[in-house]
């Protein structure tokens, strides 16, 4: 994606926190000749080599998989909040925008198998259930709800590049920045009030 130099985040920490706060993506190929895109969960992880890899898995039923093979190169797309910023917010004339952080990663993919495919179901449900009161365990579920699995294909995508962008109203001057982070706020709307709060936390 275009980057501009300003809003480049080159910061590997904040971006594996992004990763693991917004891991719900956007899985991009090319399938039967045309781009094919499929919304899902994509966890950061390593693997049994040591290296950051990206794991998910998607439906047998989605035709998604079967390129998988013939053209192993992907696409993963993770967005965060995002917000419209009016231009009536500033001390001058100038024109709306929206703030928003995206990260891009360009990758290998590879289907996995056997053991490996329980061991990221594991913790994949473990992540997602921790917080709530009767916590879900996959090594509790039974084998007839297990053989759900069946109709899954697992992947592992190795990272090849991360684009990762933070546009949030960096060319304003403190007065400026201040003001949209005050608007977004009296919004109350989620998007833009975390928009605000990642903004507050950027500069202090």
């Amino acid at each position: 994606m275009y980057i501009p130099d300003l809003y480049k985040n080159e910061d590997k920490e904040a971006i594996r926190t992004f990763l693991k706060a917004n891991a719900f993506g956007i899985l991009i190929n090319q399938t039967n000749g045309k781009l094919w895109a499929t919304h899902i969960p994509l966890e950061l992880e390593i693997n049994k080599e040591g290296e950051e890899v990206l794991m998910g898995h998607i439906s047998k039923e989605n035709p998604q998989w079967t390129a998988f093979e013939s053209d192993n190169q992907v696409l993963a797309v993770f967005t965060g909040p995002h917000s419209y910023i009016s231009s009536s917010w500033y001390d001058h004339e100038n024109v709306p925008t929206w703030n928003y952080s995206a990260v891009h990663i360009y990758g290998k993919i590879k289907i996995i198998e056997g053991d490996a495919v329980i061991d990221t179901l594991t913790k994949l449900v473990d992540k997602y259930e921790q917080n709530s009161k009767c916590p879900v365990r996959v090594a509790e579920l039974s084998k007839k709800t297990m053989m759900q699995t069946r109709g899954i294909i697992s992947f592992e995508i190795k990272i090849e590049e991360i684009q990762a962008q933070t546009k949030m109203s960096q060319n304003r001057d403190d007065k400026n920045y201040s003001n949209i982070i005050s608007e977004l706020e009296k919004t109350e709307n989620p998007q833009s009030m975390a928009v605000a709060k990642e903004m507050a936390k950027n500069r202090k």
